[in-house]
């Protein structure tokens, strides 16, 4: 019995009882592994007794509501279902409809006239499903609807209207197919950086591919991150909403042009060697990239404060513009990054909120304020960097615009956010912090992921009205003229494992898929930004259709896009999407064609056994020659390799990506780092200290890229392909 319960409260909160994994294999979840993620939702698993009048009580909670907390619809009329006592059958539903302008709708229709889609009794009074279609035809926009049966009170219900579908650019609308360079930021090498590729590099970037015919530059996530600069996946985010202030450009800060004690201290031989290490280095030294920028844009801020702030000036005025727009959550993350300094400074602990004492976990706590009382200079110094950030990542997009660019800056999110970060500080009630999100085993790593990262609680998220996600994702999309989700498998279920579970023993937790697409839809079409979905790995059948019917850009990467051994000829491939040889999660074209990933992948423990080591073999091996047998197809077959037994070669690279360039896709994204002939990968799926994750740097100048040869003929071939 106590199964059985188990097994029924976990089917209302949404986790799954089984799935087909890459194999197509179908495997089921255990009751542990649901038990324990119901305990990691705060759900107290007692005995039989317990258990049942806990179920009793959360689904009386949701049959006694009369609305749901949040519709949401992709067109101009919505319906949803609602409660009703059958005694009320008789009575009129009331309706108000605050409109996001200001406007007021009202009107009213019988309850009795909703068609019914079930009834029965709870807690001892007989209750009816009905399905209610609001009469008007509402604006895209949120809008607050109240809703009463008879004289009873008004329920409230927010409301998402979206345009039928996400935004698409004019120029793919027109039929244009574009192409761009993807590209890590901080993995720049440049002698004007500080170790870091940075906001100055990109503008460089910029106009190196623009001049070449690129309609935009794809970005790894650019979020915040940990205070301590060694946590630096940019997947693992302190704070969606705000910038990782480590790609500041600090000679570009207009305060730097007139403040003498930091020209003074920059000139010094002291930090010049500093600076020379930090750019000479292979690998990203975070820690001193950021003592570096620190130190100077600490004299910056007081430059700010002594010229600007104290003189009331136009510049101090757009400040305290952005400090206004920015709000509460601004000044909550600034409180947030001032905290975790003082305390990393001089208490010496580690990084994150949980190792604060605990009178500062809570960001209303009045520890929290007098803090920020004491330290207003300090929190104004992290809002001052978060204003300097967004102008200099406006200033980029604004370039690309001004040269032709269509889309511009290519963003990307990710699925989540650190537990120790600002944003789950901010709102801890939304988060689940004894489970972490991940996948299930795949072919990129077999034995499964944990990504350290908690999973929100989609009941949680729905009660609120999805206020949270509209607002990240609003705080993105206004960047950039399209973003990647990272894993769109997101809005419809998340891989959660257990805290102390192998990540194997996970299961999938279901959201509410459409409401999220509406989300989605309604902020893609107001900010003017193009969306793309990754989805790589185990798909279900609800995300595609629901990406086809939103209309977001499928991701389509070329090594996986294969059928029955053969890879898909470029006429195969979908108009709406992203398409590209490799991606950041991906052995580069040569360590691919070399085999050097396998090798790789074998020193660091990363295959179950010796069995699936042989198989990635035999599987590597049969993949080189159906990719020689595609690119003579398309007779792209490049004079070396020529056999499958011969070495990675620039030529191969460059038929790679001509193919691919030919493909129906309406975008396609080329990796730097297989333009340039680059070996090492940038991140290694399945480790984590075993290898240097998002660290390395490309081994190229970057005013010595678009000066190569070899990369403005491959760039030209590319642009030509795409016509």
């Amino acid at each position: 019995m106590r199964k059985e319960l188990i097994e029924r409260l976990a089917a209302f909160r949404g986790i799954g009882d089984a799935y087909y994994d890459y194999r197509g294999r179908l495997c089921r979840f255990s009751a542990v592994t649901k038990a324990a993620l119901l305990r990691a939702m705060g759900v107290r698993l007692g005995d039989a007794e317990a258990l049942r009048a806990q179920l009793a009580a959360v689904q009386g909670a949701a049959a006694r509501r009369l609305v749901p907390p949040v519709a949401a619809s992709n067109g101009p009329r919505i319906g949803f279902e609602i409660h009703v006592a059958a005694s009320d059958l008789g009575a009129r539903l009331g309706y108000r409809v605050r409109l996001e302008d200001g406007g007021l709708i009202e009107g009213g229709l019988a309850a009795a006239d909703c068609a019914e889609l079930w009834r029965g009794e709870i807690d001892g009074g007989w209750v009816t499903r009905r399905r209610f279609e609001l009469p008007p035809e509402l604006p895209p926009g949120y809008h607050e609807l109240e809703l009463a049966v008879g004289d009873g009170s008004w329920q409230r219900c927010r409301l998402v209207m979206s345009p039928p579908v996400c935004f698409e650019p004019p120029a793919l609308a027109d039929g244009r197919r574009l192409w761009g360079l993807a590209v890590q930021l901080y993995t720049l090498r440049s002698q004007a950086n500080w170790g870091i590729g940075d906001f100055g590099d990109l503008e460089t970037l910029i106009r190196g591919v623009a001049a070449r015919g690129a309609g935009f530059i794809g970005l790894n996530p650019l979020h915040a991150l940990s205070a301590d600069p060694a946590h630096c996946s940019p997947y693992s985010a302190s704070d969606r909403h705000f910038l990782n202030v480590l790609y500041l450009a600090v000679p570009a800060v207009p305060e730097f042009a007139v403040c003498a004690a930091a020209q003074a201290r920059v000139a010094d031989a002291g930090f010049q060697q500093r600076l020379a290490a930090l750019r000479a280095g292979a690998l990203v030294d975070y820690r001193g990239v950021a003592a570096a920028k620190f130190e100077i844009l600490a004299l910056l801020h007081a430059e700010f404060r002594e010229r600007e702030l104290a003189a009331g000036s136009p510049r101090a005025a757009a400040f305290a513009g952005f400090a206004a727009a920015g709000g509460a959550a601004l000044e909550r993350h600034a409180i947030f990054e001032a905290l975790d300094r003082h305390f990393r400074h001089d208490r010496g602990s580690a990084s994150g909120w949980m190792n604060w004492p605990p009178e500062y976990h809570d960001p209303g706590a009045a520890a929290v304020r007098e803090f920020a009382a004491a330290h207003a200079v300090e929190v104004e110094f992290f809002v001052y960097l978060q204003w300097l950030a967004e102008g200099q990542l406006g200033a980029a997009q604004a370039l690309a615009r001004a040269l032709g660019m269509p889309i511009g800056l290519y963003g990307d999110y990710a699925v989540g956010a650190n537990a120790a970060g600002s944003e789950v500080w901010a709102d801890p009630g939304n988060f689940c912090l004894s489970a972490e999100i991940g996948a299930p085993p795949d072919p990129l790593a077999l034995k499964g992921q944990g990504w350290g990262i908690p999973p929100q609680d989609p009941l949680a998220m729905q009660a609120e009205g999805l206020r949270g996600f509209s607002r990240v994702i609003r705080d993105n999309m206004r960047r950039y003229g399209a973003l990647r989700l990272d894993h769109v498998m997101a809005l419809f279920r998340l891989w959660w494992v257990p805290a102390g579970a192998s990540p194997a023993d996970g299961a999938y937790v279901h959201y509410p898929l459409h409401p999220l697409m509406t989300v989605l839809a309604l902020e893609s079409a107001r900010a003017g930004c193009l969306v793309v979905g990754e989805d790589l790995g185990v798909v279900p059948d609800e995300v595609r259709a629901a990406m086809g019917q939103y209309a977001l850009n499928h991701y389509k990467v070329m090594l996986f896009e294969k059928d029955q051994g053969r890879f898909r000829r470029p006429d195969e491939y979908p108009r709406r999407a992203l398409a590209t040889v490799t991606t950041h999660d991906m052995p580069t074209i040569r360590s691919y064609w070399d085999g050097l990933d396998i090798d790789l992948r074998e020193k660091l423990n990363l295959y179950p056994d010796a069995a699936m080591h042989a198989l990635v073999l035999r599987e590597r091996g049969e993949d080189r020659i159906a990719l020689l047998d595609a690119l003579r197809a398309r007779g792209l077959a490049p004079e070396a390799p020529s056999r499958v037994d011969a070495p990675y070669t620039p030529m191969l690279a460059r038929a790679m990506h001509v193919y691919l360039a030919g493909s129906s896709a309406a975008l396609v994204a080329v990796q730097l780092e297989d333009l340039l002939g680059i070996v090492d990968p940038v991140n290694v799926p399945g480790t984590h200290a075993e290898y240097p994750n998002w660290r390395r740097k490309i081994d190229v100048d970057l005013a010595e890229i678009f000066s190569r040869a070899d990369v403005g003929e491959s760039l030209d071939a590319i642009n030509r392909a795409r016509g």
